[in-house]
């Protein structure tokens, strides 16, 4: 076990805050990564526990009873937001760093996150999201969101140098810049982290990417847990474009336009066959795209790409058509 210690200029101490919900089968490797870091500074761990349904108390009590540096918050509502609030309101250090109950992040991941926050002033730092599946299907969506053809542009995503981005996976703060807009917003069940990083650089703030931190992220393991995940994203990027019309562009109107746009054309073409050159040539796009993406992967994986981009699309774009007003509105 590494000792910690003192907080000084050169190591200042650190709250790592993992919201929990139903993490069981990950939450033990979860912390045990977060308290074996080579960062030399002092650490804590603080678990904001939902309502599980599983074994995650009883193991985040273990936790609690084997190293002082472990800490629980309840969260009732069980919504990630709302945890990561209350994980925030408990931490003692300034700097904040978010953890998922099942996130895989290397040995220096602390440390690169504490150092790239002095080095540039930045109020919120994070890496690159590094997706990697098992099954040919879990490959498949890895391929797609490591590639521009499935998630667009994000760096956090696709990779790219270090300097200013909108927003970062997960993220390393500086406690004074979450006080500054409030924390996360509980209205966002999704696209929370979107959303704060936005009010942290509409407040003066900047966000910075960094490809020396990077966590790895295991996909969704079916065509239904992709399409759900995907409808949801694209619901709440919604809501974020009715209060902040500002941050639309090509990248985000691509999916609901392509739905659009495929769907009238299909429909047309039941009576005028020209048509149907515009589905047709959606279909060959993401076959072709899936290929090249996939380039090196076993035939299973190569051969359910094009599945991947077409749920993520699709669902992504529906999603956003049909976001209703209500969303995200206080009841």
């Amino acid at each position: 076990m590494i000792v910690a210690m003192p907080a000084s200029a050169e190591h200042p101490a650190v709250s790592v805050v993992i919201p929990v919900l139903n993490e069981g089968a990950h939450l033990r490797a979860a912390v045990d990564q977060v308290l074996s870091q080579s960062f030399a500074g002092e650490l804590e761990v603080v678990l904001a526990l939902g309502p599980s349904s599983d074994d995650t108390d009883d193991i985040a009590a273990e936790l609690v009873a084997a190293d002082p540096r472990v800490r629980t918050v309840p969260n009732p509502s069980g919504r990630t937001p709302a945890a990561l609030n209350a994980g925030i309101a408990a931490a003692r250090h300034d700097v904040i760093v978010r953890v998922d109950g099942h996130a895989e992040i290397p040995a220096d991941y602390v440390a690169t996150a504490v150092r790239t926050l002095e080095e540039t002033g930045a109020d919120n730092v994070g890496g690159l999201m590094k997706a990697v599946g098992r099954t040919p299907f879990e490959r498949a969506v890895a391929c797609a969101m490591r590639s521009r053809l499935g998630v667009g542009g994000g760096t956090f995503h696709v990779g790219g140098r270090a300097g200013p981005v909108d927003t970062v996976y997960l993220g390393a703060f500086r406690r004074a810049a979450l006080d500054r807009v409030g924390g996360y917003d509980e209205r966002y069940t999704r696209t929370q982290d979107w959303h704060l990083n936005l009010r942290i650089r509409q407040t003066g703030g900047i966000v910075w990417f960094t490809p020396d931190m990077e966590v790895t992220y295991r996909p969704r393991s079916t065509v239904r847990r992709l399409a759900r995940q995907y409808l949801e994203y694209g619901r709440w990027r919604r809501v974020v474009a009715r209060e902040h019309p500002e941050t639309m562009n090509a990248r985000y109107l691509a999916p609901p336009a392509m739905v659009a746009g495929t769907t009238a054309a299909t429909l047309l073409g039941l009576a005028w066959a020209p048509a149907l050159a515009v589905p047709a040539a959606y279909l060959l796009a993401v076959t072709a795209g899936g290929a090249a993406i996939s380039r090196g992967e076993p035939l299973a994986t190569r051969a359910l790409t094009p599945v991947a981009l077409a749920t993520m699309h699709w669902s992504w774009g529906v999603g956003f058509l049909t976001s209703p007003k209500s969303l995200g509105r206080v009841s």
